[in-house]
């Protein structure tokens, strides 16, 4: 049991039984619903005993910091168990899909197709704020690059329940497995769901939108993001039209969304290549007469608009 011991301590105590080989790092402390409003380090008391308040926010922070997973707390009175557990290997995203199909990495077989983006709440509530900035005129036409089986198409007709019949979107993938998913879910003449190469716009015929996703797509291997950039603003824009780039700042790991860009041999997030990539889109965007905004955690979201008058 933990009372007053600083973080510090309980750090090295987790680290410790980590090293020495434990597959689950437990102990109690006190309850955080006891230290409401409390700032963590501060004291608690119960029943004459002096604890030390910490909100879940502080476990599950720390939990996520040695890459573990937070079991579910077992409640005694006025304390709680908490059990740290370690998480599996990180996710291969290829790992059942077949060998000769690059392009179905991504596709209906593949782990990935396990995720739902519309099962995390920050991706949900940080491209609603994005799609609310740049929500195109009520007849838009809207461009999704790296479709996949449209979970962002699915998000914007739940924010905009009036673009189902209005908006003309397309969506560009070059996993045929994964679009096959798409159609099923949004059949109908206003959608149009295209297998192509990104590097390759150029071929498709597109035209120009009044907005352009591309979530998670342009940092994959193979793919020439500055080159794709340019392409989207200097041919796929209606003048007014607005961009949605997403960049991950994530991995997966046993089920677990895990937060920080990772180079190997290095134990915490290493944001550098992150933060050049979001850099060059600000800067291009705004040379093009855009107004830009970084928003997001899990998934960085460059959002550009059209930049008000002078």
């Amino acid at each position: 049991m933990f009372r007053g011991e600083p973080l510090l301590e309980i750090l090295a105590f987790v680290q410790a039984r980590l090293a020495a080989g434990a597959g689950e790092v437990a102990f109690w402390v006190i309850d955080p619903d006891r230290g409401r409003g409390r700032y963590a380090g501060e004291p608690v008391d119960d029943g004459g005993e002096r604890f030390v308040h910490r909100s879940w926010r502080v476990w599950g922070e720390l939990a996520e910091r040695l890459q573990l997973r937070l079991r579910t707390p077992r409640s005694d009175g006025a304390l709680v168990r908490i059990a740290l557990e370690r998480l599996g290997p990180v996710e291969r995203w290829d790992a059942d899909a077949p060998a000769e199909h690059a392009s179905e990495r991504y596709g209906r077989e593949s782990r990935y197709a396990r995720i739902s983006k519309l099962e995390d709440p920050g991706f949900v509530l940080d491209f609603a704020d994005a799609l609310a900035r740049a929500m195109p005129g009520p007849a838009p036409r809207i461009l999704d690059l790296g479709v996949n089986t449209g979970d962002e198409l699915a998000l914007i007709r739940h924010l905009a329940p009036a673009l189902r019949e209005t908006a003309h979107f397309v969506g560009v993938d070059h996993s045929a497995s994964a679009l096959a998913v798409a159609r099923a879910r949004f059949p109908g003449p206003n959608v149009q769901l295209v297998e192509g190469d990104l590097n390759r716009l150029a071929e498709l015929g597109l035209g120009t939108f009044d907005l352009v996703i591309s979530l998670n797509t342009l940092q994959s291997a193979g793919i020439d993001d500055r080159e794709v950039l340019r392409r989207i603003v200097q041919h796929h824009l209606t003048p007014t039209g607005a961009v949605i780039l997403g960049l991950p700042n994530s991995r997966y790991v046993d089920g677990e969304l895990e937060y920080g860009a990772r180079m190997r041999n290095f134990h915490q997030p290493e944001l550098g290549l992150l933060v050049k990539d979001v850099a060059f889109y600000r800067k291009y965007l705004q040379q093009h007469h855009r107004q830009v905004f970084v928003t997001g955690k899990h998934y960085l979201l460059v959002t550009a608009v059209c930049a008000p008058a002078a």
